[in-house]
């Protein structure tokens, strides 16, 4: 692996050893963790609640607590580009009982784009695996005279950079990267307007405070159908099931890729096998219907990895936005 992703290799090397052995784990530490889960299991949410990542955690812990038989509650903690949820559960004891539901705008862009961290991104959690992909949708504002990816990027080389704005929830979230990304491959400036969180965002989108952002599929889909926005434009490589009549961004800016991430997190130097039994649980739910259907519904892509998988993914993933973060000077405003 190449030192240009900006991970430290002594800690991909760590979680690949750490799940290597994850099958293999001795007979004295299984009995040991038999009675895992004894106690309620707390899962945190660094975003607001009614955001994808809040939605896949709630339909995954009302399963659990079955599954479990004891209790396992959501607890939103929202805040610092989602680094206040990374905080708390970086802080908590490595027994299983707190775990963080993450997306990638804060495990892999956040050290980046961020000046200090509360917490060491790289030795503070192990992974528990990816859990889905959310598609992202370029929308605009219906005012906006465009129906296209092309009409959009020429809409925007006809003004300067300050003319036209784009929304995002926040500095450094997935909105307001996959714009960066898309500026940078596409050759074009617009000036960023943040807003705190995906909702208030959507708002001013809506309101036509801004005239063009991202959004994630799930909420794109109930604004777009009632006119409020229009959808020019899918993140993903490939089109959409739900919408296959819509062109992917990369059909106009070939290799643009962007996507909502959502992992499971635990702190580091919890017990292998309560690492293998929320994994297990997490694949668990993610075959039932009263769980897949809700987020299948809503256009998710359903994951389900392996803590084995993860270190590889999220090399690449954080070389990606640190590379983005560098080349295009991104800096919180």
């Amino acid at each position: 692996m190449s030192a240009h992703v900006g991970i430290p290799r002594r800690r991909v090397s760590a979680w690949l050893a750490a799940a290597a052995v994850l099958p293999f784990f001795p007979a004295r530490r299984a009995a040991a963790q038999a009675g895992y889960p004894s106690r309620i299991v707390k899962i945190i949410v660094p975003w607001p609640a009614g955001a994808i990542t809040d939605m896949t955690a709630r339909l995954l812990a009302n399963q659990w607590s079955t599954e479990f038989g004891q209790a396992v509650v959501v607890e939103n903690k929202a805040g610092a580009s989602g680094t206040v949820g990374h905080t708390a559960v970086a802080h908590s004891p490595a027994d299983g009982y707190t775990i963080l539901f993450a997306t990638n705008s804060t495990y892999a862009v956040a050290p980046s784009i961020l000046p200090s961290l509360p917490y060491d991104n790289d030795k503070a959690f192990a992974p528990v695996g990816l859990v889905l992909r959310s598609p992202q949708m370029l929308c605009v504002n219906p005012s906006v005279p465009v129906n296209t990816v092309p009409e959009l990027l020429n809409y925007v080389r006809k003004r300067q950079a300050n003319e036209v704005n784009f929304s995002s929830a926040g500095p450094g979230s997935t909105s307001h990267m996959a714009m960066e990304l898309l500026m940078s491959m596409a050759r074009i400036r617009m000036q960023h307007v943040p807003y705190r969180g995906g909702a208030p965002s959507l708002q001013g989108l809506v309101a036509g405070e801004t005239s063009v952002g991202f959004v994630d599929l799930s909420t794109a889909i109930p604004v777009t159908e009632s006119g409020q926005l229009r959808m020019i434009g899918a993140s993903t490589t490939e089109r959409i099931g739900l919408r296959p009549d819509l062109a992917t961004i990369a059909e106009t800016v070939p290799g643009f890729q962007s996507s909502t991430d959502v992992a499971m997190f635990v702190p580091a130097g919890t017990p292998e096998p309560i690492i293998r039994r929320l994994n297990t649980a997490m694949k668990n739910a993610l075959q039932l219907p009263q769980v897949t259907k809700p987020l299948l519904q809503v256009g998710l892509i359903l994951i389900g990895g392996a803590p084995e998988e993860f270190p590889q993914y999220f090399a690449e993933e954080c070389g990606k936005w640190r590379r983005l973060v560098e080349t295009q000077n991104i800096k919180l405003q």
